[in-house]
Order: structure tokens, then C-alpha cells, then sequence
């Protein structure tokens, strides 16, 4: 439930100011701009994930927050507004920090959108269809606008739904979305950037208003001295393209309880390491009810999370056969947040990791997508036991979320009407 502050700064809020070829955004790790070595990158991301999962605890559902490390740059309004907004795959809702928020907003990098200022803004009326199509929106109490109100694992956001005009890069489209006026998160939560463009199923995500059905994105590595640009694309331009081979996994049907319309869920039911498939019963990842609209379990794909964290029985087979294989080539971790840690000069022992899905083959993750270096002198797992977050008694701990990190350099291109997600190795940095 939302805050009492919140609520009073959007019943006091003035309205008055508020009068095909696809798209392709390009995308930048947070830590790009700022001169850090690979080792302090990873030290950030690592942060990252263990306050993110932290923050989910208190949900039934996973929630996709700002803790990620990808952000996208646009433009909004005429004249246009430079603003970034954090890349989630896990949320719909797509909006911004406005210069009325008050009193308790986050800082950001760039200035608050100015409505203001803007000759293309609009209000979205409580009569309006798109005030009606999901529990983000609803009318405020004297019935003069269609507010927002979305409670997150790290707080709350506040303000009401307009539309404007947006541009990326050369293109330009009109989109709901809205102008928050009040904020009770944790400062920092998203890196400095604007907001959130949602990519999830939802009626407000920007798939969904683009009216398309296919998306794409290519992730390049962020633990490298160089930090290159990567790509999402949107609609039309969302191909795979080469003779490299593609593996096609369906989409698990999600519940049709609100909460969980949003995310995208992968059968996966198994995985191998080196040549060892891991004991781990199927059944560890299904989606399942616990009791009447509450959900557990189930493999997400998220753009947000920087790491991989797994269900805890999966997370036991996977740390005790690697233990088994790297032998007396581990070495002491370096930090209490990790398990298995190997010398820099030899990270090249460690084995690939291949996910197993039903119907739809196998991903392999080779190292470089699963360890990291933490310091000068050592490369640790960078997969993270979902069983740690913050309650163990709560379903979102029996959750398993592949994480950006294991997403990167494969083009990854969801494929809405058809239902299936494809996997392509790439060199992300060349798209």
C-alpha cells in the first residue's frame, strides 16, 4: 500500500499544465561514464544485486526495481527534454521524475521533465481507456485526473498519466506515461537515471503501445576496461540475423493474476556443468500455487537483475559439483557474498554452464557469463543463492531470475506472438 505522502502530493498536484519502421535505443551500462577499474565495476554490480533481492522480500511477486545496469537515453516532449530511464523487462509502466516532485524525490543525473515547457503534453482523463487497463492506474479522489501509484520492493512512485512525445534517437512516438510527483524509495535505487521504460506485458509497456510484438537486445560485457554501447530494438528492426545457431524457448503461460501478467517465465528443469548434469528435481523451478493468488517459484528473465540468483537446491548442486571439479584450484573468497573463487590465472579450468529447457533445447553460458574478477587476484562465481533474500519464508525466494550478466553478448530476441524466446551467441559490441 502507498504512503500517506504520496497520496496527499497527488490529490494536491496541479493539472493545469497538462494541455512502423521500428525502434532502435542504445543502451548504457551505468558505470560506463565514470573511470572505474573492471574490478570495482563488478564490486558495484555485486552491491546492486544483493540490495535488489534484498528489497524483494517483502512481495509476493518478483519485482523488477531499478537496480540494473542498463539505461536507455531520450529525448521527451517538443522541445525536447533529454531524460534516461532504466531498460526493465520486468515492469510495464514507463515515467519519469517531474519538476513538481516534491518533497522526497530521488536525485537524478539530468534535470526533472518540465510539462511545462512542453507544447506536447497531455492529460489522460479518468474516461479514458488507458486509465482503466491495469491496478497501476485509477481515477483521484475528485475525479480530474488518472493517477499512478505503483508500490515497488524499494518503495513508491506517485504522480498522474499523461502522454507525450517521445523520441529515440530519430524516431519519434507518442506514449502514455507518467509524471511522477512524489517518491518514498531508497535514494540511489536507480543510478542516477530519470525512470523506467517497461518492457513487460503489460498494456502500458513500450512493446505494448508501440503495438508490437517482437522486442530484442544485445548486452555488451561490463566487466572489460572498454564499456561499448549496446542495442535494444523494437518492432521492426528485432531480428537475429547470421548463420550463428539459434535456440527457441517457449514462454511458460503466466497466471492470470495481475501481479504476475508482467514478467516472462522460462521451463527450465535442468542444467549441466562440464560434462555433470546437476540432481536437481524439475519441479525445483515450476510456478506453482500456494494458496489463492499468491504464486512461488518459476525461472524469470530479467533485464534488471545484474546477477543470476537460484533456487536454493539448485544453487547447492550447482556450488558442491563445481567445488567437486575445480578441486584444489579454489581459493579463499575474498568477500562473505561469495562461494567459489578461483586465482585470475586460473579461471580458464572453470566449465561452461548449460541450461536445460523444456521444448526447447539447451543455452550454453560459458564462463566468462557466470564468474568474475573481484580483485586483481581473483575470479569468483557470480551466481547468488535466492534463498539469502531478506525472508526465507516468502515466495520470492523460492524464485530462480537470470540475471544481465549471464545475458550478455547473445542477442535475445522476444518473439510475443509466437511465444518463444531465442537465444543467439553475438558480439554485441559489433551490432
Amino acid at each position: 500500500m502507498a504512503r500517506p505522502l504520496l497520496w496527499l502530493a497527488l490529490l494536491c498536484v496541479s493539472l493545469s499544465s497538462f494541455a512502423a519502421c521500428g525502434l532502435r535505443l542504445e543502451l548504457t551500462h551505468v558505470d560506463a561514464k565514470d573511470n572505474c577499474t573492471v574490478e570495482e565495476r563488478l564490486h558495484r554490480a555485486t552491491e546492486r544485486t544483493h540490495r535488489r533481492l534484498a528489497s524483494m522480500g517483502g512481495v509476493i511477486a518478483p519485482v523488477r526495481w531499478a537496480e540494473t545496469q542498463y539505461i536507455a537515453e531520450y529525448h521527451i516532449g517538443d522541445p525536447p527534454q533529454r531524460a534516461e530511464a532504466i531498460v526493465d523487462t520486468g515492469s510495464d509502466l514507463i515515467w519519469t521524475q517531474c519538476v513538481t516532485c516534491r518533497p522526497k524525490c530521488f536525485s537524478q543525473n539530468l534535470p526533472f521533465y518540465n510539462y511545462s515547457r512542453s507544447l506536447t503534453v497531455q492529460a489522460v482523463s479518468c474516461n479514458d481507456t488507458i486509465c482503466a487497463v491495469n491496478s497501476e492506474t485509477q481515477c483521484t479522489r475528485d475525479g480530474k485526473a488518472c493517477a499512478v501509484l505503483v508500490s515497488y520492493g524499494a518503495g513508491d512512485i506517485a504522480g498522474v498519466l499523461g502522454t507525450e512525445v517521445f523520441t529515440f534517437r530519430s524516431e519519434k512516438v507518442r506514449l502514455a506515461f507518467g509524471c511522477i510527483i512524489a517518491t518514498d524509495i531508497a535514494q540511489g535505487s536507480l543510478d542516477g537515471a530519470s525512470g523506467i521504460i517497461g518492457l513487460g506485458r503489460g498494456a502500458l509497456s513500450l512493446v505494448s503501445q508501440l503495438g508490437d510484438t517482437k522486442f530484442s537486445y544485445c548486452l555488451t560485457p561490463y566487466l572489460r576496461d572498454t564499456v561499448n554501447p549496446s542495442h535494444l530494438y523494437v518492432g521492426a528492426s528485432a531480428e537475429l540475423s547470421g548463420n550463428v545457431p539459434v535456440t527457441s524457448v517457449p514462454f511458460v503461460k503466466n497466471p492470470k493474476e495481475d501481479p504476475f501478467n508482467t514478467f516472462y517465465y522460462l521451463p527450465l528443469v535442468g542444467m549441466t556443468v562440464g560434462n555433470a548434469k546437476l540432481a536437481i528435481p524439475a519441479e525445483a523451478f515450476d510456478l506453482r500455487q500456494v494458496a489463492p493468488g499468491v504464486w512461488a517459484g518459476g525461472v524469470l528473465i530479467d533485464s534488471g537483475s545484474p546477477f543470476t540468483s537460484l533456487v536454493d537446491v539448485a544453487y547447492q548442486a550447482l556450488g558442491a559439483e563445481l567445488a567437486r571439479q575445480l578441486g584444489a584450484s579454489l581459493v579463499t573468497p575474498p568477500a562473505k557474498v561469495l562461494d567459489l573463487c578461483v586465482a585470475r590465472g586460473n579461471v580458464s579450468l572453470v566449465p561452461p554452464l548449460v541450461l536445460h529447457f523444456g521444448g526447447g533445447g539447451d543455452v550454453v553460458v560459458p564462463p566468462e557469463n557466470y564468474w568474475g574478477p573481484v580483485d586483481r587476484a581473483t575470479e569468483c562465481m557470480l551466481v547468488f543463492n535466492a534463498a539469502t533474500r531478506t525472508n526465507a519464508t516468502l515466495p520470492m525466494n523460492e524464485t530462480t531470475i537470470i540475471g544481465n550478466y549471464m545475458q550478455q553478448n547473445m542477442h535475445l530476441l522476444y518473439d510475443l506472438g509466437q511465444g518463444v524466446l531465442s537465444f543467439q551467441p553475438a558480439d554485441c559490441s559489433s551490432m
